[in-house]
């Protein structure tokens, strides 16, 4: 069995799912799934993020994403759904929000799992990735395994 990390940080979208499930064709996999809150971001570089990406909508309203204590149940129900929505596959998923830095986890949970992979499934992040200082960039020199980054289905 194929044993990939997957760092997210919102609901998995059905496509999202797909592409995940469907990478190494046939092979059995199984996900542990990471949940970042998404409010624990900085909400400027979010805000800079939607405008490159045409969502000005979603730049109006980043006052209104949660932070702190306030993003870990939205977190937790994400997290649930997700793992829901890759079981329904047929694949095995296990996950948990992270709450501190989630690189250190990541090696931690790599470590562990003996995972073969991390995905990083996330929106675009230009100025963290402009600097590599996005997950993917960090988590490369960290864990020892090969790490892919996709990006999210936006709603």
């Amino acid at each position: 069995m194929f044993t990939t990390v997957l760092m997210i940080e919102k609901p998995l979208a059905p496509a999202d799912v797909e592409l995940v499930t469907t990478l190494h064709g046939d092979e059995p996999v199984s996900f542990v799934v990471l949940m970042q809150p998404r409010g624990d971001q900085d909400r400027l570089l979010r805000a800079v993020d939607d405008v490159a990406l045409g969502y000005l909508d979603d730049a109006a309203n980043e006052n209104d994403v949660p932070e702190g204590r306030e993003a870990t149940l939205p977190a937790e129900r994400a997290l649930s759904h997700s793992l829901d929505s890759l079981r329904a596959t047929g694949a095995e998923a296990i996950g948990e929000v992270v709450e501190d830095h989630p690189l250190d986890l990541l090696k931690s949970v790599v470590e562990q799992t003996h995972a073969d992979e991390v995905i990083v499934l996330t929106a675009p992040h230009f100025v963290e990735e402009f600097f590599h200082r996005d997950w993917t960039s960090r988590a490369r020199h960290k864990v020892g395994v090969p790490v892919l980054k996709l990006f999210a289905q936006h709603d």
